[in-house]
């Protein structure tokens, strides 16, 4: 985002190091600790409907968190913007990076008059995004997550979107085999009946959705909340809608030198989650993972060069 790639001589010298490049959220996030009483509780209604909260009048977001004016235009200095002015700026580049489709994410990017051969830029992206995500997350947000996917009281349910169905495929197919109860929900809007009848308080939903953010999988989760369920969300930097609702949400960089957004980093995640779960839990995954081995001995299901 152009508008806030430079901090002004001006503001807070202790913005995160990892503010370059990072949303509004991000920043927010890294500040969390540094914040005031007062700012925190700006912060949570900045939170609620993120990035909209921050588009209107500075007034009107002060009335809503019982702040003061002054309040708002310091944590937005606190955050490492000049002023509240350009945090907004910045709201408004997320909103269309939020809504941007494959043209217009070409267009954007100039087609084929970048330098370099695409499969070095290509590269260079996705280790650009790993570096800048795993900055962002770090161990303390990984481990809540993996506490609940490593808890045997709690039953999973996995759910994805148009394309992220690929990662919650994989996700499922592997956690199923590390633990039991582990449930793939259908993104189809007719089956949700059925599957919330299984779905209580202390469950687990995981939901993956990315830019464009799909109605449907919003409304699974919103479900699911109702019913007492925890949510960890797999989404993007710009964040998905169900963000406001999860218990826990790793965001993972996405965008791409394409017409379509990379899914290298938030499968680096779910990779690490899956390596992370099975130690927690190998004596139970192992006795798994060798009865799983006979079924396939038995249907011979691979080929066996002996």
């Amino acid at each position: 985002m152009s508008t806030v790639g430079t901090p002004s001589s001006g503001d807070d010298p202790r913005a995160p190091a990892a503010a370059d490049g990072a949303t509004v959220a991000e920043r927010l996030s890294a500040r969390t600790t540094d914040l005031t009483r007062a700012e925190r509780q700006l912060a949570d209604v900045f939170m609620e409907n993120y990035p909209i909260s921050g588009v209107g009048p500075i007034t009107t977001l002060a009335e809503r968190a019982g702040v003061s004016t002054p309040t708002v235009a310091r944590m937005a200095r606190k955050l490492g913007f000049s002023g509240f002015p350009a945090l907004q700026a910045a709201l408004r580049e997320e909103i269309a990076d939020r809504m941007s489709n494959p043209i217009a994410r070409r267009d954007q990017r100039g087609g084929g008059a970048l330098q370099g051969h695409i499969l070095e830029r290509f590269a260079e992206s996705a280790i650009r995004n790993a570096e800048q995500t795993l900055a962002l997350i770090g161990p303390e947000r990984f481990d809540a997550c993996r506490a609940l996917f490593c808890d045997l009281d709690r039953r999973i349910f996995i759910v994805g979107g148009r394309v992220t169905s690929t990662l919650a495929t994989y996700f499922f197919r592997h956690l199923q085999i590390i633990r039991p109860q582990v449930a793939f929900l259908s993104s189809n809007v007719t089956a949700w009946p059925h599957d919330l009848l299984d779905l209580s308080a202390g469950d687990v939903l995981v939901a993956f959705d990315v830019r464009r953010y799909e109605n449907s999988t919003l409304r699974l989760a919103e479900f699911s909340h109702e019913r007492g369920a925890d949510i960890v969300l797999f989404t993007d930097q710009w964040r998905s809608p169900i963000d406001r609702i999860a218990t826990h949400c790793l965001t993972a960089r996405i965008a791409a030198p394409s017409a379509w957004d990379s899914l290298i980093t938030p499968l680096l995640l779910v990779e690490a989650m899956l390596a992370a779960v099975a130690a927690d839990l190998w004596p139970d995954a192992k006795a798994r993972i060798a009865e799983m081995e006979t079924l396939f001995d038995r249907t011979q299901m691979f080929r066996k060069f002996t």
